[in-house]
């Protein structure tokens, strides 16, 4: 038995499954975002957090895209959460930064979220908030992509080929997506600093 292999195979499966036709039009709709001056936000919980944190980054350094993730605050985050309660933390902040039709959502998320399993409802306030106000949203996430995949314009679904690895690969492949998206030709504005090197 080598796990490691098997692990990496199960990569190539969602590879293999995944539609890029999907991502290129992921990259199109941030590209629209970006030229009609809206700002990217970019949520996700958990460790798709960190990965929003990320993205964030890359879509303002590489793609000129203003993009946000509300969880790089964290002392409004725990605030709200303390004071307010965990399922509106996404939708209070989007609330102050005045999310209007120009902007667009970006999920990163395993499930996607789903008020009745109780699973990220705070994904799901903040998705009903911007379909409310026209943003643009979109959403990178595993399984059946739950309440994201029930009302983005764009998503892509990665697909579960492996039950027991549903979270690590779907986080993993949130990655390779976004890296995909930031080298897109309809969105990178800036060489990355290794390849500028050469």
């Amino acid at each position: 038995m080598n796990d490691s292999f098997d692990f990496l195979r199960e990569c190539v499966k969602i590879i293999d499954h995944l539609r890029p036709g999907i991502i290129d039009g992921l990259a199109k709709e941030l590209a629209a975002i970006r030229e009609r001056g809206g700002r990217l936000f970019i949520l996700g919980v958990g460790g798709s957090a960190a990965s929003a944190s990320h993205a964030a980054n890359d879509f303002r350094k590489l793609c000129g895209l203003e993009a946000y993730a509300p969880t790089d605050n964290v002392a409004e985050l725990t605030a709200r959460t303390n004071d307010e309660g965990w399922d509106t933390v996404f939708a209070e902040y989007l609330k102050v930064s005045r999310l209007g039709a120009k902007d667009g959502l970006l999920v990163l998320s395993v499930g996607g979220g789903n008020l009745e399993r109780n699973v990220s409802p705070n994904l799901v306030k903040a998705l009903e908030l911007a379909k409310g106000l026209k943003a643009t949203i979109l959403g990178i996430v595993g399984r059946d992509g739950g309440h994201t995949a029930k009302v983005a314009d764009i998503c892509v679904i990665i697909p579960t080929v492996n039950p027991d690895l549903v979270t690590p690969l779907t986080e993993a492949f949130h990655g390779v997506i976004w890296h995909c998206l930031v080298s897109h030709p309809a969105l990178k504005a800036k060489p990355t600093k290794w390849e500028s090197l050469t």
